[in-house]
């Protein structure tokens, strides 16, 4: 009933308990009780003595039919593939759930919620409820870990064309896994590999990205952060048109390798000829950014000398001052 009931509430208008009692055929007693389950989803209901209960703000959540129109004529498809969620731990165990039942190539899930949403390093991945995006998409390899370098480039890539498409500006790319707006962090990619390192494996390809981030508390987060509330993007809008780029940007990969993209990421890339730190392990090396290779490693000029990094082993910064 919880869905039913955050479904009548996401025009962000006041109903009161008799009118939800009667739209969903239950009591006014078991209206409250899912109520307060709508506050544990951290939810922020307004209650107004006479008028009722309302979601501040509304909210729209995920629909295929809504998905199917903002898809291009036989596209479809793509929300056939999709399972929706309502809240999970996160969408990358969905998908690892997924692989462990069967070959799960194409598998994809979104979810409205994460209980337990994870970023690069295991750092936690705000994932507040019915407000941003929470995408995992499984693809299959042949030949192992060698034939993902640069993969998460390139999903990164694959998003940062899907937004340019609706219309966002001032957009960026950070080495090896962040869409940025504005120079702060819009978006992340976090990929999983399961499978024979060295032959057939699965990749759990995780994207978040903030929509609306007005109505959470974000003083945990120890970035600088943006959203897309000044486009005024239906999150179906934008879920589609992820969909449709994720597809299309992991074909090319599959044929190409990351040495399809790099010309095009090399032109939103926001470290590029900047100075740079590059956390190894315990140290931090001071250089120049400069650009990445068809393999999708970072080369940083270093007291001269051109070296190479790759997205597993390194943290970077810009340095300032």
């Amino acid at each position: 009933m919880s869905e039913a009931l955050i479904a009548l509430l996401a025009d962000g208008e006041f109903h009161s308990g008799e009118e939800l009692g009667e739209v969903l055929g239950v009591s006014r007693t078991a209206v409250w009780k899912q109520l307060q389950k709508l506050s544990a989803l951290g939810l922020e209901l307004e209650s107004v003595k006479g008028r009722g209960y309302r979601l501040e703000g509304g909210l729209e959540l995920f629909s295929p039919a809504a998905l199917r129109s903002f898809l291009p004529e036989g596209k479809s498809g793509l929300v056939d593939q999709l399972n929706i969620f309502l809240q999970t731990d996160s969408t990358n165990s969905e998908a690892a759930k997924q692989i462990a039942k069967a070959s799960a190539h194409g598998y994809c899930c979104v979810a409205e919620q994460q209980t337990a949403g994870r970023g690069r390093r295991g750092r936690q991945w705000l994932s507040p409820f019915g407000r941003n995006l929470y995408l995992s998409k499984v693809w299959e390899f042949e030949h192992g870990a060698s034939a993902l370098e640069g993969l998460s480039l390139s999903v990164g890539l694959a998003v940062l064309r899907a937004l340019r498409g609706l219309g966002v500006s001032d957009l960026g790319l950070k080495w090896p896994n962040d869409i940025l707006l504005g120079g702060k962090k819009l978006a992340g990619i976090l990929l999983e590999m399961q499978g024979d390192p060295a032959g057939v494996c699965q990749v759990i390809i995780g994207i978040g990205v903030n929509l609306d981030m007005r109505f959470t508390d974000t003083s945990d987060i120890d970035q600088p952060w943006a959203d897309l509330t000044a486009f005024g993007l239906s999150r179906n809008q934008v879920l589609a048109a992820v969909l449709l780029h994720l597809e299309e940007t992991m074909l090319e990969f599959a044929g190409q390798g990351f040495a399809a993209h790099r010309d095009e990421w090399r032109k939103f890339d926001i470290f590029a000829g900047a100075e740079v730190s590059v956390q190894l392990g315990e140290n931090w090396l001071l250089g120049v950014a400069d650009g990445v290779e068809r393999d999708g490693a970072l080369a940083v000029v270093i007291d001269g000398e051109r070296r190479l990094f790759h997205g597993g082993e390194v943290s970077l910064r810009r340095r300032h001052g």
